[in-house]
């Protein structure tokens, strides 16, 4: 009994933090890429939103052709990890000129949500 008492004391001290805790499911708009203008000569397709349990993603390409020219994030999830793996989602796109990116570490699920809606945009093209 002399242990029960300070083992239920930890076991509340713990678990309040996961109590408190409240996911962010806010989205931004970021612009990871020039917006094309009315002097672009390229299509731009953008996707409906892929919902992830982080938040929203949706992504609008900017195709020259069959070229990739720019990517831009409409919609994303709010949180730090999301933000720093944008640049690196959109750089590997370029690159690759497909949705066959890698996934960026610590931010699986945007990563995941990315592909998927560039897929659905270079589908839709």
């Amino acid at each position: 009994m002399k242990r029960a008492l300070p083992v239920l004391a930890l076991t509340v001290a713990g678990l309040v933090p996961l109590w408190r805790y409240e996911p962010s499911h806010r989205t931004t708009a970021t612009e990871a890429a020039p917006a094309p203008t009315a002097a672009a000569s390229g299509r731009v397709v953008a996707e409906p939103t892929v919902s992830t349990e982080k938040g929203d993603v949706q992504v609008e390409v900017t195709l020259d052709g069959d070229r990739i020219s720019a990517v831009r994030m409409l919609k994303q999830p709010d949180s730090a990890q999301t933000e720093g793996a944008v640049p690196t989602l959109i750089e590997e796109t370029l690159r690759a000129q497909s949705a066959d990116v890698d996934t960026v570490s610590g931010a699986t699920i945007t990563s995941e949500g990315y592909r998927k809606s560039l897929q659905a945009a270079l589908d839709g093209a």
